[in-house]
């Protein structure tokens, strides 16, 4: 006879933030995340209900694709014209 055994997921959980410690933890105004969220620009977000959450692994993936090394970079010219864009709308 053989006997079941349970697999166990040995994969860390995902720790869940709020708005405001997701802006605190990426150093950032909540009312910017906001604003990022509306326009597509931010870190990924779940909905659940009436709540926006963030995915702490979701917002270091969010900062890692923003890293730079240089500032002759496509992607820091990007980011700087983009983050121009933003503030002309502003």
């Amino acid at each position: 006879m053989q006997t079941a055994q349970a697999t166990v997921d040995r994969r860390p959980e995902k720790r869940f933030v709020m708005t405001p410690e997701a802006a605190r933890l990426v150093g950032l105004s909540p009312r910017t995340l906001e604003t990022f969220r509306c326009r597509g620009s931010g870190p990924v977000f779940r909905k659940i209900g009436g709540r926006v959450l963030y995915a702490t692994d979701d917002l270091q993936a969010w900062l890692d694709r923003a890293a730079c090394r240089s500032t002759s970079e496509d992607r820091y010219e990007a980011a700087l014209a983009a983050s121009r864009a933003w503030r002309a709308r502003s």
